[in-house]
């Protein structure tokens, strides 16, 4: 152990910082054995479908141009759509980001007149562009879908109520964020999201219910395609690509919406026919295969940051104590030196650009200055060690990523150890 602590002290953290981590480390041992258990059934669950489709390495070979006859892209479809327990899956490298994914699948199943709901309310910021909440040129409002949304109730619940009133004839499409995005609301629970899609079944039993499920693949043992989500859409360079993949995202759900989205992807009579995977199919296939086991130590490292940053007198989202449905932490620090800091120290702690520090800019889709912390292998991965938030109220960091819980408890101390050498907070 007095080596380990020496290590520590090579890379900046100090005896005190140390100590402080490793009492809240012991006394997490029963939550962290937890995480065990689900990223343990989880693996199985993966390794059974790659089974099942019969991967073979013939599946890694690369294709170019149009990419026809692709069996590795085909596969690798094949596979998500059998972790998912969907009908389809489009998984592809030509989208290119969570965002990207949730625009075509949206303007691929929405026509002009038609509305979109949002019954969780404002989304993550970089879709207010894409639906047209903030005017920009191709955005949904321009094609004339209707948007609207109902606010939660204060405690972060689903307002059942006013989602009733708010379901008419032109509903068309519920669209539900799992994950809290740059708001310090409660992450949804798989359960929660399964609830709340037979509410608005019950009530519109053709409506199209589209889960964000962006931060949130295998935290739990199901998915929100185990509870009636249409579509579930994600980012590979998030959880599910277990921090290998270089790029990519999937629009995992029924067959018609997932060819619709396809259709919006390549073109109309091409859809899933076409688009080259280019030698990353091996790539996608082993990020998959090690996600359970990397999202278990990003969780690993958010329950620590809630544990550490709580102690310390700061308001956190998820709790110390909470039920985790998401790798994401906030951390409010209510100043804007703080939340720099603390991104500082995240960015310190990286194997990549370690000797950046990060400053708050203008990042397209935002409507504050962002700072972000990310020494990653793959630009914009936030499931390797990162940080982020917005220069506003309540200035609150959100921490998520580690592609190994050691990592992430590093990314912690440094942060602590930064607000520290700020005089920001004292142990």
């Amino acid at each position: 152990m007095i080596e380990l602590e020496n290590m520590y002290q090579c890379l900046g953290i100090s005896p005190q910082v140390f100590n402080f981590g490793k009492k809240i480390e012991t006394s997490l041992k029963e939550r962290f054995e937890a995480i065990d258990a689900r990223a343990e059934y989880n693996q199985m669950k993966v390794l059974k479908a790659m089974q099942e489709n019969r991967v073979s390495d013939i599946h890694f070979a690369a294709t170019t141009g149009y990419g026809y006859n692709d069996l590795g892209r085909d596969t690798l479809e094949q596979v998500y759509a059998s972790v998912f327990h969907s009908e389809s899956a489009l998984v592809r490298p030509q989208l290119i980001s969570g965002t990207h994914a949730l625009h075509i699948a949206l303007s691929g199943n929405l026509r002009p007149g038609d509305e979109l709901l949002s019954p969780a309310g404002k989304p993550y910021d970089t879709l207010e562009e894409v639906i047209g909440i903030r005017d920009s040129v191709g955005s949904l409002k321009e094609y004339g879908v209707i948007y609207r949304q109902v606010d939660l109730l204060p405690d972060g619940t689903f307002d059942y109520e006013n989602i009733r009133k708010a379901i008419s004839q032109k509903t068309k499409l519920v669209t539900i964020q799992r994950s809290k995005g740059y708001d310090t609301r409660p992450t949804f629970s798989v359960k929660q999201i399964g609830e709340l899609i037979a509410f608005v079944k019950n009530i519109k039993p053709d409506v199209i219910c589209m889960v964000d499920n962006c931060y949130g693949e295998f935290v739990e043992t199901i998915e929100p395609s185990d509870v009636g989500a249409d579509m579930t859409v994600g980012s590979l360079i998030k959880n599910p690509g277990g921090g290998l993949a270089p790029i990519g995202g999937y629009i995992a759900g029924r067959k018609d919406c997932v060819d619709r989205a396809s259709y919006r992807l390549s073109a109309p009579g091409l859809g899933k026919e076409v688009g080259a995977s280019l030698g990353l199919n091996q790539s996608l296939f082993q990020g998959l295969f090690l996600a359970p086991t990397v999202v278990a130590g990003a969780l690993k490292g958010a329950i620590f940051a809630a544990n550490v940053y709580e102690r310390l007198g700061f308001f956190v989202v998820p709790d110390s104590r909470e039920e985790r449905h998401d790798i994401i932490q906030a951390v409010s620090f209510g100043k804007p030196e703080a939340l720099i800091a603390f991104c500082q120290g995240i960015q310190a702690a990286a194997p990549v650009d370690s000797f950046v520090s990060p400053e708050p800019w203008d990042m397209p889709g935002y409507d504050a200055p962002v700072i972000m912390a990310a020494g990653a292998f793959v630009q914009g991965s936030s499931i390797e060690l990162s940080a982020d938030g917005p220069l506003k109220p309540p200035y609150a960091a959100y921490f998520q990523g580690g592609l190994t819980w050691y990592h992430a408890k590093l990314g912690i101390l440094m942060s602590l150890q930064k607000l520290m050498e700020e005089k920001i907070v004292t142990l």
